[in-house]
């Protein structure tokens, strides 16, 4: 059993479709977010960096003590090892999966969290801000659009690389990007949508509005100090 640590963000629907594609059984524990559930010192154990997703796998490979995992792009991997699928064992295959996931945790989720906040939520717009994270994102846009020009997937054969980076595309009304300026992606983007498990995996997933923060709420999640 997966227990999936989870709230309605894009960096929780990676795991939800990465579980559903390599058929774990899985549980979602809900976690507050904005209302301070990510301090709790049960769930720190867990996530020390007070951030969801994080995993807790019941039952691991060769059995022993649950084993808990945090951060998007190490549950990726680690599923996928042990599911034994959607990561290749080695060669340029894996190299280039390993390469799209190093990307999107350093640059694609950034960058959009960056630009999203900026735009969304910020108390003052700062033009500045705003038009450097936004260019900067359709340039990511347009990277991933001229990656799949002569590919159908990222890094070859589907992979936990393509499941990692398609969540943020859901909330592309939130940076106001239009998957219709980038062909190669748009149709990369809905073979996904469109996969059972992926269908699976959202059926009950929501894409919220950006929403509206009490002052408290601010400060749980934009003004930590420690």
């Amino acid at each position: 059993m997966i227990n999936i640590y989870y709230g309605a963000t894009p960096n929780v629907y990676k795991v939800t479709v990465a579980v559903e594609e390599m058929g774990f059984e899985s549980t979602r524990i809900a976690v507050d977010i904005f209302n301070g559930d990510q301090f709790k010192p049960e769930f720190l154990k867990i996530s020390p960096n007070n951030r969801i997703p994080a995993i807790v796998d019941t039952d691991p490979a060769g059995g022993g003590e649950p084993v808990s995992v945090a951060e998007s792009g190490a549950i990726l991997i680690y599923l996928a090892e042990k599911s034994g699928r959607f990561l290749a064992p080695g060669g340029q295959e894996r190299a280039l999966t390993l390469q799209w996931i190093m990307w999107q945790m350093s640059a694609q989720g950034p960058t959009l969290g960056q630009f999203g906040h900026f735009r969304n939520y910020a108390p003052e717009k700062l033009p500045y801000a705003i038009e450097r994270f936004g260019k900067e994102a359709r340039r990511l846009y347009a990277l991933l659009d001229k990656q799949l020009a002569d590919r159908a997937f990222l890094a070859g054969e589907y992979s936990i690389a393509d499941m990692i980076n398609w969540p943020w595309l859901l909330f592309r009304d939130h940076h106001g990007l239009d998957l219709d300026e980038f062909p190669h992606l748009a149709r990369w983007f809905h073979a996904i949508e469109a996969r059972p498990a992926v269908q699976a995996a959202m059926r009950d997933a929501t894409i919220p509005p950006p929403p509206t923060f009490t002052d408290e709420q601010r400060k749980l999640l934009f003004d930590q100090r420690e």
